[in-house]
């Protein structure tokens, strides 16, 4: 059998077999509704409990602010939508940068329908929010920014300290989309001033379906979901036991080993930017070099855009998977080129020719050999054709 190799962690991670351990029990031993008065309905709620506990303590939240929710895309609905419905009588004016993930921007959209005024707040040609911009964009009228910690694409990693200095000092709510940083770069709500925080589990090698949102005390939000009440009544219906269990297990993982894997997927990740750049002198890398997640690389070669997708599939046919954006964005009809190249500054053309490496835990030196062997031989296939 031919040797996979899985190069896009940002997409998903596998599971890891100690957080498959931790969750087995929940399916058919301690399998109780946390809402239920008996002993296994009091069983369930006291796990809950500490699940809860242990993914606010990593982000520097009190439990209490943690709302479990099926994922990212929920989470990021329920704090925009939230905020909006429920501050209202405040204002009507959301700012989101230009470079967030779909499920934002098409949730950004959705509101600018029912009568909110979005701003798009742009970024620079490394893939960064500029404060001073966000700055003189904020009104009388704003009452949301949402700009997410590490974007999906490129890897940039926003200033998040400056951001959400300006919105406490303007009486504005913060909203941060954590789902690619959560678990890999430290993260505290109160030193960045965020008033939400959205999380998942799939990206830290945790099960799919299942995330949070951090809602800072306090806050003024609307109920995405009504019903019986759980989650503090701000998210109803009977929560994913087993999937919760497994995102504390995922994020206690990730928090003990962060230090070591960074340092790991810096080493293999500047390895590979190096080689691509040694062997193809048109390789271009999207993104800031440094102020980027460790396991994410964005490249691009001047002159082969137009095929990136052929040089997917000569990856893959050798076992090696690897993205050409964000895997949400694959869902896309319209084929439009990717939206968060074009927002620094490549044109359609170029921002349909990237290709996405992402690394993680189970990402070995003897993958990216044989990874860099394959591309090497790849774009040999592919150059005839400009010759």
């Amino acid at each position: 059998m031919k040797k996979r190799i899985y190069l896009d962690y940002a997409a998903t991670t596998p599971t890891d077999q100690r957080v498959v351990e931790a969750m087995l029990p929940y399916f058919t031993q301690e399998y109780g509704n946390a809402s239920s008065l008996h002993a296994l309905g009091a069983n369930a709620k006291t796990t809950l409990g500490n699940c809860r506990r242990t993914i606010a303590g990593f982000v520097g939240a009190e439990p209490e602010e943690i709302i479990f929710t099926s994922g990212g895309t929920e989470a990021n609905n329920f704090a925009l939508k939230g905020i909006a419905f429920a501050n209202r009588y405040r204002g009507n004016h959301i700012i989101v940068s230009a470079i967030e993930h779909d499920c934002v921007l098409n949730t950004a959209k959705w509101l600018e329908d029912t009568g909110f005024v979005v701003s798009y707040l742009p970024v620079e040609s490394d893939g960064l929010v500029n404060p001073e911009m966000l700055q003189r964009m904020i009104n009388p009228r704003t009452i949301l920014v949402s700009v997410m910690h590490a974007n999906n694409e490129i890897g940039t990693i926003q200033p998040l300290e400056a951001i959400g200095k300006i919105c406490y000092q303007r009486h504005v709510y913060f909203h941060s989309d954590a789902c690619q940083s959560f678990g890999k770069i430290p993260l505290n709500v109160n030193a960045l001033h965020i008033d939400l925080l959205t999380l998942n589990s799939h990206k830290i090698y945790g099960p799919k379906g299942v995330g949070a949102l951090y809602v800072r005390k306090g806050t003024v939000v609307t109920p995405l979901l009504h019903g019986g009440g759980q989650e503090y009544g701000l998210r109803s219906t009977t929560e994913n036991l087993p999937g919760i269990v497994g995102f504390a297990k995922a994020a206690e993982l990730c928090f003990a080993e962060m230090e070591e894997e960074r340092k790991r997927q810096l080493r293999l990740r500047d390895k590979i930017i190096y080689a691509l750049q040694e062997f193809q002198e048109d390789a271009y890398l999207n993104g800031d070099p440094m102020q980027r997640l460790p396991g994410n690389i964005n490249f691009s070669f001047h002159g082969l855009e137009g095929e990136t997708i052929r040089l997917m599939l000569l990856l893959d046919e050798e076992g090696i998977a690897v993205s050409t954006g964000s895997a949400c964005s694959n869902n896309d009809k319209s084929y439009n080129a990717s939206h968060v190249l074009q927002a620094i500054g490549r044109d359609p053309f170029e921002a349909r020719g990237a290709i996405r490496l992402s690394i993680g835990r189970f990402t070995t030196e003897e993958d990216v050999d044989f990874f860099l062997e394959t591309m090497k031989n790849a774009l040999f296939r592919l150059h005839p054709i400009f010759s």
